[in-house]
């Protein structure tokens, strides 16, 4: 009598029924023992466990220490509770059925659907082929359901991630919640205030790595967190890197907004992922606390595009790096060294050159760096003085006339909004007394609930403007207190340069044009101010 040297094989994967007490891991092992022991012709000689792993791939740890041991010769019979436990992937698992056991002289039971390859009566080939099929359909009827489910939840504003980034940590309360992590928060905002200042990636990274502070995986690693792999940890030792500082600054959920859904796969059966176009991400604004305000994120976003090279023996950028652009060419200008008798000058000029038709003359930094303090020092007490004339002369009454015109429109959407909750109220009893069919019932019903709802959105978004403009902190005004935070300001810094100018143009070796930021709203205000002293 032959001797079947056999392979235990147990599979379970995460979205089995855990009720189902048939399919834990132990009694998989049970149920196989069981049957070797009324089998004497078997002798298990290996067991291998597949916990967590989907049937849809065969690119399982287990599963492949296995089929190492087939090709040994170690064993030749596999031995499964049912044939799910195998696989549920129809095609691939009917190729080990037909073609890679019976080329190794493999015999294969799966005990419960009655198959035993060594015995032509234990089931035919159409059998197996149905239940091959039958598994493969459920793969694919859970793999819907899922994503149906996540699809939801993120639309929801759900966070449905399993490892919060640096600075988060799931609620207590809500588990599809984010919360600030107060002390990894602190850090963060560290890391925004040194890349405003002008500090580069890897000054950062070396900065936190000088103070003993913790990466975010060893952060996360030390105290419990979950933590990926792949993830920000890019450096063995588990120091901060350049790396792990952009990938920080680049990173919108610290502003409150979360994105989800970037990555995905096409098909059920695939496990790589591909990212998805921007058009298909789910985004949340306000999901969550920030950490990080609007304005800075958009204000490190905005540095980081620009040329942000350091000097070779510096920490800090160039004072002008990325905002110094050349009049003739377009082209952006880059500082240069020029030592002359044991001193060294700085200057900046156009890299396009003569050569290509630009005539830009270069600019001494220290020239620059006095005419930029001036338009700039010029520039925000012209700011400062238009705030005061604009609390003194027609402020107040351009808020009551704002706040007059938000009022009426939230009047009439609430007007409009019981309107549609009364016809709503009145469907059901039209529908009893047959004045609405049952289809004109459902679509009047869904109508009016969409209506309701638009309404409800647009007062409470007029609702909040509302209140920007009584409390005087509407974002039509903010730009002015940023200016006014550079009141004393006596020395540029890149802080300063950053923050407060758009671009410098230069037009000559004695001419430039500073373009601020929030130029638009400047020009507004001194339209407003004009115009409130003509009608007096």
């Amino acid at each position: 009598m032959q001797t079947w040297k056999a392979a235990k094989y147990v599979r379970l994967s995460y979205t089995d029924d855990k009720s189902n007490e048939s399919d834990s891991v132990q009694n998989q092992k049970k149920l196989i023992d069981d049957f070797v022991k009324n089998n004497p012709d078997i002798e298990i000689v290996s067991e291998k466990v597949d916990d967590g792993y989907s049937g849809i791939i065969f690119d399982r740890p287990a599963f492949k220490e296995m089929m190492e041991d087939v090709h040994a010769g170690k064993i030749n019979c596999v031995i499964v509770k049912d044939l799910s436990r195998l696989g549920r992937e129809h095609t691939e698992t009917g190729r080990y059925l037909r073609r890679i056991f019976p080329a190794y002289g493999v015999r294969f039971i799966a005990i419960n659907d009655n198959i035993d390859t060594a015995k032509d009566s234990s089931g035919d080939d159409l059998a197996v082929s149905l239940k091959s099929i039958m598994n493969d359909a459920y793969c694919r009827d859970i793999s819907v359901k899922t994503r149906s489910a996540l699809a939801a939840k993120r639309k929801n504003g759900d966070y449905i991630g399993a490892c919060p980034i640096y600075g988060y940590r799931k609620s207590d309360e809500n588990k599809n919640q984010l919360a600030v992590d107060e002390y990894a928060a602190r850090v963060v905002q560290d890391i925004f205030r040194m890349k405003i200042e002008g500090a580069s990636a890897l000054s950062i990274a070396n900065e936190l790595n000088k103070q003993g502070l913790q990466s975010p995986f060893e952060y996360k690693k030390s105290n419990g967190l979950p933590c990926p792999s792949g993830g920000y940890a890019d450096k063995d030792n588990g120091r901060w890197s350049a790396t792990t500082i952009i990938r920080i600054l680049q990173d919108e959920t610290y502003t409150g907004t979360l994105l989800q859904g970037k990555q995905g796969t096409s098909n059920y059966k695939l496990k790589d992922l591909s990212t998805k176009p921007v058009s298909e991400w789910i985004r949340t604004d306000n999901a969550h606390e920030a950490i990080i305000r609007k304005h800075d994120f958009d204000l490190v976003q905005r540095i980081m595009h620009m040329d942000t090279r350091t000097a070779p023996d510096e920490d800090k950028v160039y004072l002008f790096s990325g905002i110094l652009i050349c009049e003739c060419c377009g082209a952006r200008m880059t500082r240069q060294t020029v030592p002359y008798k044991g001193i060294k000058y700085y200057y900046y000029r156009c890299t396009t050159g003569k050569k290509n038709g630009c005539n830009a003359p270069k600019i001494k930094e220290s020239d620059l760096m006095g005419c930029v303090l001036d338009l700039v020092k010029s520039h925000v007490g012209n700011v400062v003085s238009l705030d005061e004339l604009l609390n003194n002369t027609c402020e107040q009454n351009i808020n009551r006339k704002l706040a007059s015109q938000y009022l009426a429109r939230i009047k009439e959407n609430e007007k409009q909004l019981a309107t549609t909750k009364k016809y709503k109220a009145s469907l059901y009893e039209n529908f009893v007394s047959g004045i609405l069919s049952k289809d004109d019932y459902k679509l009047h019903k869904n109508q009016y609930a969409e209506d309701g709802e638009r309404l409800e959105n647009a007062i409470l978004l007029l609702q909040q403007e509302l209140d920007g403009i009584q409390n005087n902190t509407s974002e039509r005004l903010r730009w002015i207190e940023h200016f006014k935070k550079f009141e004393a300001l006596t020395a540029l810094d890149r802080k300063a340069v950053i923050q407060l100018i758009q671009s410098i143009k230069i037009t000559g070796k004695s001419e430039i044009e500073v373009t601020f930021r929030y130029q638009d709203e400047y020009q507004k205000a001194v339209s407003i101010i004009t115009d409130q002293r003509e009608a007096v």
